[in-house]
């Protein structure tokens, strides 16, 4: 549900309770969606033993609707009534100007219990990047989660041998194991080549994993997502090739049209894993996204912190 209302972010926030709630007798336990058949609701009393259950299924980073594990992340504390105050940790929330709009909800409300609630702007928890630069009129350099971006095309670095053990492959193919059967099938053939990054049309949404109800989101019948498998190492224990991400890299720009990908999410390619330093993979990444005229989000390794300056990466 949250997915779904997060363009509604300036009015929405996130109430974190203290734990000590569950020692209140009156709540109840769910070991899922509360609205879904499989999950029990059980008294707080009765369900100490199996919390823990509860707490591993929460605590996943992905999950699989087929295998029950979307329902059981969203098991939930149902409490009669209000939540008191006194009970409410902290509040999230996506911005700044929510943070502001917030504040003066709380200040009308003369509630000094409420007032001395820390409010905290985590963008991570409404879907959102941590960071957004524009550098052009189509490039962003972007810090946080790929997988939950809006581009059409989201790129996942790969070799060439078949293993997706580590790092952004390993996540892609834990989350969309559909991708990894694709890519093994393509290995095994010798489709997949240093230079030639491959296109997989998907013909479903991830916003329909996100979203519980995904027909409510914009467009949400009409979207695909698709995946482009880039190669920046031939084997998995090599580190990556410059050359042949920059062959890839041009690629993209002579075939992007005529593939139909009408905007693009880059990891930082290369980098982390494949061993080469971010301040000479990402100039060269926006060097040839500047040659392309669709949106380009670039995602942004974790050490950039001090490298966001926009004449830094268009300087080659």
């Amino acid at each position: 549900m949250l997915y779904y209302l997060k363009d509604r972010k300036d009015e929405i926030a996130i109430i974190c309770v203290k734990k000590s709630i569950l020692k209140k007798s009156n709540i109840f336990i769910t070991t899922g969606n509360a609205a879904h058949n499989e999950s029990q609701i059980i008294r707080i009393g009765e369900c100490q033993e199996i919390l823990p259950k509860i707490r591993d299924e929460i605590d996943k980073e992905w999950w699989n609707a087929e295998y029950g594990s979307k329902r059981k992340m969203m098991a939930e504390c149902l409490v009669p009534d209000l939540v008191p105050a006194s009970y409410i940790q902290s509040i999230y929330v996506a911005n700044d100007k929510a943070k502001h709009n917030l504040e003066k909800v709380i200040s009308d409300s003369g509630d000094k219990v409420i007032q001395k609630i820390p409010l905290v702007v985590e963008p991570k928890k409404f879907f959102l990047p941590d960071l957004r630069i524009s550098l052009t009129s189509n490039i962003s350099l972007i810090r946080g989660d790929m997988f939950f971006s809006t581009m059409q095309t989201l790129t996942v670095s790969v070799n060439c041998v078949g293993v997706m053990g580590k790092g952004l492959a390993s996540t892609a193919k834990y989350r969309f194991p559909d991708l990894y059967v694709r890519y093994e099938d393509l290995c095994k053939q010798g489709i997949m080549e240093m230079g030639k990054p491959y296109l997989y049309k998907r013909e479903s949404s991830i916003f329909y994993e996100l979203a519980e109800e995904w027909v409510y989101l914009e467009n949400g019948n009409n979207h695909h997502t698709w995946f482009l498998l880039f190669p920046t190492k031939k084997h998995w224990r090599n580190k990556a090739d410059m050359q042949g991400i920059e062959k890839g890299l041009q690629w993209i720009v002579e075939n992007y049209q005529k593939s139909g990908i009408q905007s693009l999410a880059l990891p930082a390619l290369g980098c982390g894993l494949g061993q080469l330093e971010w301040q000479d993979v990402g100039p060269l990444m926006c060097k040839y996204m500047t040659e392309i005229d669709i949106p380009v989000a670039i995602y942004l390794p974790g050490e950039t912190r001090d490298l966001l300056s926009p004449e830094f990466w268009l300087s080659k």
